[in-house]
């Protein structure tokens, strides 16, 4: 250890005594700093694409305002540009601050993608360094993360809770209190910070949700399902994406070239492509939109991303899934009004509750998702049909077997239910053929030949059926007569086991038995000899348990 980490870990420890805190405890205190750290990465890489996009493209109040005022030609030229050069970074390294700068030319020159992916994961980087430079415990550490994690979200959407519920849901799999708490601390210090700094301003200007009839809850429960098969749809369409690209022949930076190439296609007769889509989410939920027009805006959005995307952009579709929920649900407000146009809501009632079940499908993240859109609307009316409309969306989601955006998501999925199938396990599925079985007819030569061929102490007697009657002893046959069968030295020394034992049950019998293997019958009833169970193999089994 070096005398700069020595003296780092003097002075945690000196802190901690100083408060008189524990290590949990303190925890708290550091998530306040991860909180502040996380914000300021994240305004940092915000402040850097403002500026990147200015000077790139000129002056405009969004990418599609920016896009709008381009020629042509060069709605297709930046974007291919950017996604040349953006490849080309990603080729010269891969640390976490050259795949940002890499985001940044992608997002900057127009790319269909969100920009909080690189938010998020500069702000985790700059707790991981905090806790890195004063020497963190790898458990902690990973804590602290987190709290970073959840600061940029924070500071990306202005909502603190569903920032923290991001992170407990989707990076940690648990929520439970020691790490929510720090986690929450982090979200809230983030949002007190970002509202501090000058040109602040929320992503989405929600309108004010209408007070609900009770009629129309159905069609929230509808728009959920549709939502639902909207999001397994569009998690499909992007692996499928990424595949095509991925068996391109083309260098990396060509690929995300060609990419850049097919959305500035696009944006062509339709710049609402560029950019993540917070105007035109804002537009939509603000302004009458045709319902022609929001299914053509809708269509180029999703070849948009699938082309920036599907290349390997760095970058989120956190933002794009906001965007895609808006859209359906606005159509789908449109033709709930055409059918009843005096008894349900505006389409932007439908186009917000579209926000959060999209998302709650996308990201298998219900809670979170729920959460993030009342604290944009910070409206209880909208809770009731937003929770109907996104758990029933996360559940026909999932059951359509379309994965998450997220590959942590899909592995702790994997993971658990490799757990369930595991625990489900009976000591019928470890069974292993016996190779030690005589009748009770067999000759002392006969029980002597399987003893010298395996390394037992035993041998497994059964009658013509199978039937398991007891066992014969090594140390029996030793001093038995030459003329001795095996039905006359049987004993019950060891009682088998039932097919359908679990694996704890199991175990106990093998730390009583104390020997490698244990007869397995079919069932007391009907005694059928179906093999043996080893020990190892059941210590296996709990191995990967635990593992998973």
């Amino acid at each position: 250890m070096t005398l700069r980490s020595s003296l780092l870990l003097r002075l945690r420890s000196a802190l901690q005594r100083l408060f008189g805190v524990s290590g949990w405890q303190s925890m708290l205190l550091w998530s306040i700093v991860a909180g502040l750290l996380g914000t300021l990465a994240t305004e940092g890489f915000r402040a850097a694409l403002r500026g990147f996009e200015h000077l790139v493209l000129g002056p405009g109040d969004s990418l599609v305002a920016m896009a709008r005022a381009l020629p042509w030609w060069a709605r297709i030229a930046f974007p291919a540009a950017g996604g040349l050069v953006a490849g080309g970074l990603l080729v010269l390294a891969k640390r976490v601050a050259v795949r940002s700068a890499s985001s940044l030319v992608s997002i900057g020159t127009g790319g269909s993608i969100g920009r909080e992916g690189s938010m998020v994961q500069l702000a985790a980087l700059a707790a991981s360094l905090l806790g890195r430079v004063f020497r963190f415990p790898v458990e902690r550490l990973r804590l602290l993360v987190a709290c970073g994690a959840a600061a940029g979200l924070t500071a990306a959407y202005n909502a603190p809770i569903a920032g923290a519920f991001f992170v407990a849901e989707i990076v940690l799999g648990s929520i439970v209190m020691e790490s929510v708490g720090p986690i929450l601390i982090a979200a809230v210090v983030a949002n007190i910070v970002m509202r501090a700094l000058p040109g602040y301003q929320p992503p989405y200007q929600m309108p004010v949700f209408p007070e609900l009839h009770g009629a129309e809850i159905p069609l929230f429960a509808l728009l959920g399902v549709l939502l639902g098969f909207a999001a397994a749809g569009f998690l499909r369409a992007l692996q499928g994406s990424r595949a095509l690209f991925a068996r391109l022949l083309f260098a990396l930076p060509w690929r995300l070239a060609l990419g850049g190439l097919a959305m500035g296609l696009v944006s062509v007769p339709w710049p609402e492509v560029w950019g993540n889509g917070y105007s035109v989410v804002n537009a939509v939920l603000h302004t009458p939109w045709t319902w022609t027009l929001i299914a053509m805006v809708l269509a180029a959005k999703l070849v948009a991303t699938l082309a920036t995307a599907g290349s390997g952009a760095v970058g989120g579709v956190f933002t794009p899934a906001l965007f895609f929920g808006c859209m359906v649900g606005a159509l789908f407000g449109h033709a709930a009004q055409a059918l009843w146009p005096h008894a349900v809501s505006a389409p932007s009632a439908y186009a917000v509750v579209g926000m959060g079940a999209f998302l709650a499908g996308a990201t298998q993240a219900p809670l979170m998702a729920i959460l993030m859109i009342f604290e944009m609307t910070l409206n209880y009316q909208v809770m009731l049909p937003l929770m109907l409309a996104g758990v029933i969306a996360y559940f026909v989601a999932r059951s359509a077997n379309a994965g998450s955006m997220y590959e942590i998501t899909l592995r702790r999925r994997e993971q658990q239910d490799e757990q369930l199938r595991l625990r489900a396990l009976h000591i019928r599925d470890l069974v292993q053929p016996a190779q030690t079985v005589v009748g009770p007819e067999a000759d002392r030569e006969a029980m002597s030949r399987l003893f010298l061929q395996h390394p037992v102490k035993y041998l497994y007697v059964v009658d013509a059926q199978q039937r398991y009657l007891g066992v014969v002893p090594l140390s029996a046959l030793g001093t038995a007569a030459a003329e001795v069968r095996a039905a006359d030295l049987l004993s019950q020394a060891i009682a088998p086991i039932t097919a359908d034992t679990s694996l704890g049950e199991a175990l106990q019998r093998f730390l009583e038995h104390l020997g490698e293997r244990l007869p397995v019958i079919e069932s007391t009833a009907n005694p059928v000899l179906l093999g043996v169970a080893a020990k190892s193999a059941l210590l296996t089994t709990y191995v990967r348990l635990s593992e998973v």
